[in-house]
């Protein structure tokens, strides 16, 4: 056994050794250029610097100067952001690469898209495609800042900035002559004013970070990196254009924060599931590029890097800004590392002591500062840019390898492997074992050409089930999806394939009636073949989720994944499409402009009519509804089905009278949006609800909450007016002085019994600040919704002719207004008391499940009979049997024991026979409850009329015409 004191000694030499590997708290410049202005000089401190930070306004103006003294770079706009500000990209590489930029970029999306630039767009062969990658750039992305509050990514870009225009060493003149770098701004709003509030305190020592009073993503907050296959906000449109139809970059690196306790930095490579969509090629990548991260961390001295078990961070989720990029044959990288302005402790956490193999080189606890951040950041940077040099010709031509495998498995058949197939695999395993060896004699199970079993593991399953399970010609992939242009919400199914197209999709649009397979299809139908680089985009979107079951151990509780896992926009947007198995053509033509046009709906009918039917079925009918009462024209929702012209529209279909200012505006929007009318010669007749401008009170709180922003997004975009609403304004009553239809989105109604619980969140994670510590004009927005004050004021809101909706967790008002509905999902106990049910028996996190509908109650008009919808550990009902008697109906339910169709939904059966809408009259007014999230993110267009039916019908005043 060692003494004691020389035990002692070797650990104190141990630690004074590893503290002498850490990392500078300067970055080391070597050489450097004297003309470029330092950062210090232009801000008056270094990147990095304790208790600073560079807003997007000082940042803007530093590029603008960097591009007047440097020849390696140049300054390009994106477009604008949400709030209007100029989204800027810098481009570096040497002054030769920069004189042909457009060469480079040509190179790289010939590869990326595996065709040339012809106007038939021929697929390269690999000759050329290896010519091509001899000749061309890698294209590197690194960006900061998506996530305004984690302050390291957008700080750390300016640092890259400057040291690639600045430094001369021979690493990176070999970075200028291999790379060219596409340096990104993802959030320039929240940038601004992420900086600006940490830095409103005069004295530097005396700054902290805490909550911005809203959300630093104008509408998202941290779900603007959850945008990019949906690419709603300006700026994700803004880098998916150059991410996946101009630039087709090899590499994008995503930065981010916050790393694992106990470690400084989670990289690459990630944990199980990764989808089943794109090439194998992706994930050896992805493994390559993070572990050369690593090793670089690793040889210069830099502990603290983890991987895999080290953090939940997966390849299954398509909607982030580097997940995405998996879908388009691009290496993705993410980073999480620790790091604020604000010095702050690392932590010592036991586990994280002992090396393994996802924790080689374990950091001690230490005193954290903000320039070791930049500096790891840097490393990290100079990494990604070493790799893409020293593998350039490589990594373009597997760009190109990637794509080519995509479009010759769209264009023959093939089959993705999901959990489900091998489920059946199994299943048929058992049932041949069964039928021809009952007793369990006879042949191995391995069957012909099976290997004999050799005592170290499973001897295999027969392997001509290969070919009957697992290439089961009813199982393989489509070929192609057509969606006809007379399906009910045409302009949606536009919607739908712009989001392909702002993702690099190529779209085809019908030029006449053809007929493909014995269907017939009308004239202007889209057509997206899967012949394309593209495809895992394509496939991904169109068909549902398949994730695996993913528990810590049999009969345990499941492991969470990183984001949801049932999406597919298709489902969500509720389109109608056909999927296409065999080659097919027809009078085909690919859509040119930017995006899809919406084709101009009709106006069929009377000459002179008395006025217009049109179809509830559009979600655009509420933008032409706006357009009508903002105009000051009457607009009914008929109560029964109408038929003219030989059409039968269904409940809720809209009545417009004629007038000189109902009448273009009719028309424009006709032409517009895409939607149709019907002209007739009278008025019909029948019950009707009389529509009005609502008075809409959004309900928010401070910090703001993202399902709030996205419905602000959505209400905006389909032009409803409202005013957003803090719990101190509905504390004080007289709510229907000011407003009709109050909503409360998800997470914002976490009813506390006192003034001392907190609301619910979403855009920052800090507790509510003490009113004295913020600006005046933000003290309203304080507060939080109660128990004893809020609900109070709601009750007397609805019974005086309000109209309350409620989304997800806001639900919870139903039990505090005392409707008879009851939790759907609990357990008794053995002492009989009900509990929620446990995840080891219950667990949907994020799916889209099939839901029933009953369209002709004015809540759903317009609804199929059956939707999917998003369930997200959502809330479920029960309605007592009091229900009906008290005015309270479920709109839409759960049936059966499968209603999952995209996602992971353990113990689904639970949800047969529960609701997931309830619509209940309170005194004068209603209350709605939707247990499902039927805004999510602003993706799920098909559940979007349960929100402006909830609205419009919360308003409207029944009528007879």
């Amino acid at each position: 056994m060692l003494n004691p004191r020389i035990v002692k000694a070797l650990v104190a030499a141990a630690v004074l050794c590893l503290a002498s590997s850490l990392p500078p708290l300067q970055p080391s410049l070597h050489a450097q250029r004297p003309e470029i202005t330092t950062p210090k000089q232009e801000f008056g401190f270094n990147i990095g610097d304790d208790y600073q930070l560079v807003n997007y306004v000082k940042a803007e103006a530093y590029l603008q100067k960097l591009a007047s003294e440097s020849d390696r770079m140049k300054l390009v706009s994106m477009g604008k952001t949400s709030e209007g500000r100029t989204q800027w990209m810098v481009i570096i590489s040497s002054p030769e690469n920069l004189k042909h930029l457009d060469h480079y970029r040509d190179i790289a999306h010939e590869l990326a898209t595996a065709r040339d630039l012809t106007p038939e767009h021929k697929p390269l062969t690999d000759e050329q495609a290896h010519a091509l990658a001899h000749e061309g750039k890698s294209i590197v992305w690194i960006d900061g800042g998506l996530h305004a509050t984690e302050v390291v990514g957008a700080q750390q870009i300016v640092e890259l900035i400057y040291e690639m225009n600045a430094k001369t060493d021979p690493e990176t003149m070999r970075f200028l002559d291999d790379d060219i770098l596409l340096a990104v701004f993802c959030n320039p709003d929240g940038m601004d004013l992420v900086s600006d509030w940490y830095n409103r305190e005069p004295d530097p020592a005396k700054r902290k970070p805490s909550n911005t009073p809203r959300l630093w993503n104008h509408y998202a907050g941290h779900d603007d990196n959850r945008d990019f296959f949906m690419s709603n906000l300006a700026e994700t449109t803004n880098m998916d254009r150059v991410l996946f139809r101009t630039w087709n970059p090899e590499i994008v690196y995503n930065h981010h924060q916050t790393g694992p306790p106990g470690t400084v930095i989670f990289v690459p490579p990630f944990r199980d599931p990764f989808n089943y969509h794109y090439d194998p090629l992706m994930i050896i990548d992805i493994d390559n590029v993070g572990m050369a991260i690593h090793q670089r961390f690793i040889e210069e001295g830099k502990p603290g890097s983890t991987m895999r078990s080290g953090a939940t961070y997966s390849t299954w989720y398509n909607g982030g800004l580097r997940t995405s990029t998996y879908f388009h044959n691009t290496t993705g990288i993410l980073t999480e590392i620790i790091g604020n302005p604000t010095p702050e402790p690392l932590p010592l956490i036991p586990a994280a002591q002992l090396a393994h193999n996802d924790l080689p080189f374990p950091v001690p606890p230490q005193t954290w500062h903000f320039m070791q951040s930049i500096v790891y950041e840097q490393t990290a940077n100079r990494a990604i840019l070493d790799y893409a040099s020293r593998n350039r010709e490589r990594m373009l031509y597997d760009t190109y390898h990637m794509g080519k495998n995509s479009i010759l498995k769209g264009d023959e058949d093939s089959w993705t492997i999901t959990p489900k197939r091998i489920a059946a695999l199994e299943d048929a395993a058992k049932a041949e074992a069964a039928t021809a060896h009952p007793a369990g004699a006879g042949r191995s199970r391995g069957g012909a050409g099976a290997a004999a079993p050799t005592g170290r593991g499973p001897a295999g399953v027969p392997a001509d089930l290969y070919k009957t399970v697992l290439e089961d010609p009813a199982h393989r992939d489509p070929r192609g999806y057509i969606l006809p242009s007379d399906q009910p919400d045409f302009p949606t199914a536009t919607r739908f394939v712009d989001t392909l197209m702002k993702n690099g999709v190529t779209i085809l649009q019908a030029t006449s009636d053809f007929t493909v397979n014995g269907k017939h299809y009308p004239k202007n139908s889209y057509i997206v073949k899967a012949d394309q680089a593209f495809r895992p985009q394509i496939l991904d979107m169109f068909e549902p989720q398949d994730h695996p079951d993913d528990f810590k151990y049999p009969g345990g509780p499941p492991i969470p994944p990183y984001d949801v896992t049932g999406y597919n926009l298709s489902y969500q947007m509720g389109i109608q499409f056909d999927r296409e198995y065999e080659a097919f053509d027809g009078p085909f033509a690919e859509i040119t402009t930017d995006l899809a046009i919406p084709v101009p709906g009709t106006i069929t009918g009377a000459a002179k009519p008395a006025g217009y039917l049109v179809s509830h079925a559009y979600n655009d009918s509420f933008t032409l509804t706006n357009r009508l009462l903002k105009a000051g024209c009457d607009v009914y929702w008929m109560k029964d089905t109408q038929t003219a012209e030989g059409k039968t529209l269904a409940a809720g279909a809209l009545w417009i009278p004629a007038s000189a200012k109902s009448r273009p505006i009719v028309e424009t929007a006709v032409h517009d949006l895409g939607i149709s009318a019907i002209g007739v010669a009278k008025a019909p007749h029948g019950e009707a609800y009389k529509q009005k401008t609502v008075r809409i009170g959004l309900a928010d709180v401070y910090g703001g909450n993202m399902p709030s922003g996205w419905t602000r997004f959505i209400l905006e975009h389909f032009e409803f007016p409202y005013e957003v609403v803090y719990p101190q304004a509905i504390d004080a009553g007289h709510l229907h002085d000011k407003y009709d239809v109050l909503i409360f989105p998800d997470g914002v109604l976490r009813l506390a019994t006192t003034e001392a619980g907190r609301g619910g969140g979403g855009g920052g994670f800090n507790a509510q600040p003490k009113p004295e510590t913020i600006p005046a004009e933000f003290r309203p927005w304080l507060g939080t919704y109660t128990k004893d004050k809020s609900v109070p004021a709601l009750k007397e809101f609805a019974e005086s002719g309000g109209a309350i909706l409620t989304i997800g967790s806001s639900t919870s008002l139903g039990a505090a207004l005392s409707l008879p509905v009851s939790d759907g999902l609990t357990e008794l106990t053995a002492s009989g008391t009900p509990r929620p049910l446990p995840p080891e028996k219950f667990y949907i996190p994020g799916s889209l499940l099939r839901a029933q509908v009953d369209n002709t109650n004015p809540l759903a008009y317009g609804l199929p009979s059956d939707l999917d919808v998003f369930f997200d550990r959502s809330p479920a009902f029960r309605l007592l049997p009091n229900a009906a008697l008290d005015g309270v109906s479920a709109v839409s339910w759960y049936q059966g024991e499968k209603v999952l169709d995209s996602g992971w939904a353990w113990g689904q059966q639970y949800l047969n026979g529960t609701t997931a809408v309830v619509a209940a009259n309170l005194g004068k007014g209603k209350v709605f409850l939707f247990g499902p999230e039927i805004t999510f993110r602003g993706q799920p267009h098909g559940t979007f009329k349960f929100l402006f039916n909830g609205i419009a019908y919360g308003a409207a005043t029944p009528t007879k015409l």
